[in-house]
């Protein structure tokens, strides 16, 4: 099978193409390979690679900058992925697309559903919401998978901020209103994974049966303090050196940022289980094993 994995220099990216070239060819194509920015140069490039499957996890991730560049989030997160989902419905490829929590608005307790209504709060919620409505309409086979709180133990994510700042200063004052499941791209990568290794037609009646969408990330539920707490217990566990004394528990509004964050971004994994017998474990128990490869490797 010949996979195209885009924003392979990304955490998903690298992580899926890297789990995915023990049984494919995989064509990793990073910013400077297939810019989403040019959507007009994607199609030429796509006709190149030929690809059977395309990944796409390429996405413009500035939450608080998409605030002040709308237009260039649009462009990369709705007007990119939706010439590459014509390009796939036109060419009979399965396509396989990451979303976000940011397409619902956080309100309420409750686990968000494939069927729940998306009511995005910020520009870049907007833009990725934009960019599954493009695809669907595009027509060909796809499955949408949202994900949160996405982490790695390389590159810029929230548990290499904690580790860095946990380093440098005696006090940490975390947000604790916002609840989700960290979920690592090692995890996404591995869930992929399995649901191709039964091969691209069983692939394709499972997407359709899920409709085109899945909700997708580790079971249990943190907030950002609880998460960074884990962190931080974590780390000194692994005998690593930590300057940090106390976590403060702060509310949202005591750490005003452009773009508004939804306080609710739970997802009900049940279409992931049904669908592709994939269960994920408890949050805390993925966070290990990253924590594992960022004490191994922990020079910040």
């Amino acid at each position: 099978m010949r996979i195209l994995v885009t924003g392979a220099s990304g955490q998903v990216g690298s992580a899926t193409a890297e789990r995915l070239s023990a049984r494919a060819s995989v064509i990793a194509a990073d910013r400077a390979s297939l810019d989403l920015s040019k959507p007009e140069a994607i199609p030429a490039i796509l006709d190149e690679i030929a690809p059977e499957l395309v990944i796409n996890a390429a996405a413009y991730t500035a939450v608080d900058q998409s605030e002040k560049e709308p237009n260039l989030a649009l462009r990369v997160n709705a007007e990119g992925p939706g010439v590459i989902a014509q390009w796939c419905a036109g060419h009979g490829v399965p396509l396989i697309h990451f979303s976000t929590d940011y397409v619902f608005d956080g309100s309420g307790t409750g686990r968000w559903s494939e069927n729940d209504t998306p009511r995005p709060l910020s520009a870049y919620g907007v833009s990725k919401l934009a960019g599954e409505e493009r695809i669907r309409a595009a027509g060909g086979c796809h499955l949408i998978v949202r994900t949160s709180w996405i982490y790695a133990a390389k590159g810029t994510n929230f548990l290499r901020k904690i580790a860095a700042l946990a380093k440098t200063n005696t006090e940490l004052r975390i947000v604790a209103d916002q609840v989700g499941a960290p979920t690592s791209a090692a995890l996404i990568a591995d869930s992929l994974h399995r649901m191709l290794e039964a091969g691209l037609p069983t692939f394709r009646a499972k997407a359709n049966e899920a409709h085109g969408l899945v909700h997708f990330a580790a079971s249990g539920e943190a907030s950002w303090y609880e998460f960074a707490s884990e962190i931080v217990s974590g780390l000194r566990a692994r005998g690593v050196s930590l300057m940090v004394e106390r976590l403060v528990p702060i509310r949202t509004q005591d750490y005003p940022l452009p773009a508004r964050r939804p306080l609710n971004s739970r997802f009900d994994l049940a279409r992931l289980e049904s669908v592709f017998g994939i269960k994920p474990p408890i949050w805390r128990e993925v966070l290990n094993f990253e924590l594992d490869r960022l004490a191994r490797d922990f020079s910040v």
